[in-house]
């Protein structure tokens, strides 16, 4: 054999050798597949309109809450009358469902409990629609007893101060028949005009404009989730069904489903009939206090009772039943009635 087959024989089977050694060779793995690509859900969006409604309830119960007892003459009665009856009772209903939902909002727990499970588009719709279809599905979603919480305290702060107003001012409608005070002798005068007053508290009960500033402070915090500076609360179940509807507005705005283009929803979920009701009732018992009041100290009773009192009522209907406070003043009127008065 010639020097050179030899080497083509040597080359041939190093060659063989070669592959028979690459086939028993481990093979590299794979390259891991990227993770799936998780789009968040749609920024938090909740229109205007609910956010008007919640200022113009905002505004009334600052409002209302500069009404003072120790009224100094008749006019000032008058004025606190004025103030008390510039609402409309459907309105004020509503502005208290729409600012519930921006408290829930304010909740971190809530909100973020809600868009966990709006990632997945299919999955978004399908809580949308359940919403929409059954408000009450939004308070048994995670973080809806620290959003109902917050909720129920900061409007509870509200009802307290409203509830010592109002005991005050009608303690002081019957303190100021006492002959050692000094105002009795205009307080037992009678109102003048009585008729075009009453006619006037009715003119004003329509709906009132919202303030712009208090509208866009609303809405800039209903987007952050910030600006309030509440105090975290928890409340459980059950829930009124009013609060249930605030739930549900603030669930969908924080899937970004109550913006704009979803006011339809957010206007049918912030009316409630059994808040409406209270409300509407507050104002008709109003006129009729007013129809039946005489003299002054009638007329501060009125404004007490039908417009601090009550607000600070339907308020602490809207949050859940609480027993209501007792009150020295209906005492005083079974110890020592006042003929023809008209305070009820």
């Amino acid at each position: 054999m010639s020097l050179a087959s030899m080497r083509r024989g040597l080359s041939v089977t190093a060659i063989a050798a070669a592959a028979v050694l690459a086939g028993c060779s481990t093979p590299e793995p794979a390259p891991p597949a990227p993770p799936p690509v998780v789009s968040p859900p749609p920024a938090v969006s909740l229109n205007e309109s609910v956010a008007h409604a919640a200022s113009v309830y905002v505004a009334y119960v600052r409002q209302v809450g500069s009404i003072k007892a120790g009224f100094p003459d008749a006019e000032s009665i008058q004025a606190a009358l004025r103030t008390g009856s510039a609402s409309d009772a459907a309105q004020l209903s509503r502005g208290m469902i729409a600012y519930g939902s921006i408290l829930a909002l304010q909740s971190p727990e809530y909100v973020a409990g809600v868009r966990q499970f709006g990632a997945d588009p299919a999955q978004r719709q399908r809580m949308i629609a359940s919403i929409i279809a059954d408000p009450a599905y939004a308070a048994t979603l995670p973080g809806a007893e620290a959003a109902a919480g917050l909720i129920v305290s900061t409007m509870g702060k509200d009802i307290e101060a409203l509830t010592a107003i109002a005991e005050a001012v009608e303690g002081d409608a019957y303190t100021i028949q006492e002959r050692r005070d000094p105002r009795r002798r205009w307080a037992v005068q009678p109102v003048a005009d009585r008729a075009g007053r009453l006619e006037g508290a009715k003119t004003r009960s329509v709906a009132q404009l919202p303030s712009a500033e208090e509208s866009a402070r609303l809405f800039a915090a209903a987007h952050s989730g910030s600006g309030l500076n509440l105090t975290p609360a928890q409340r459980g179940a059950p829930f009124t069904p009013a609060v249930v509807n605030s739930l549900a507005i603030a669930a969908l705005a924080a899937l970004g489903a109550a913006g704009e283009d979803a006011k339809t929803n957010t206007d049918a979920l912030s009316t409630e009939s059994n808040n409406e009701f209270c409300t509407n009732m507050s104002r008709l018992m109003l006129f009729q206090c007013l129809a039946a009041s005489r003299p002054s100290y009638e007329d501060m009773f009125c404004a007490g009772r039908h417009i601090v009192r009550d607000l600070a009522t339907c308020t602490a209907q809207y949050t859940g039943p609480i027993a209501p406070p007792a009150t020295p003043v209906v005492a005083i009127a079974e110890t020592n009635p006042t003929p023809g008065s008209g305070m009820n």
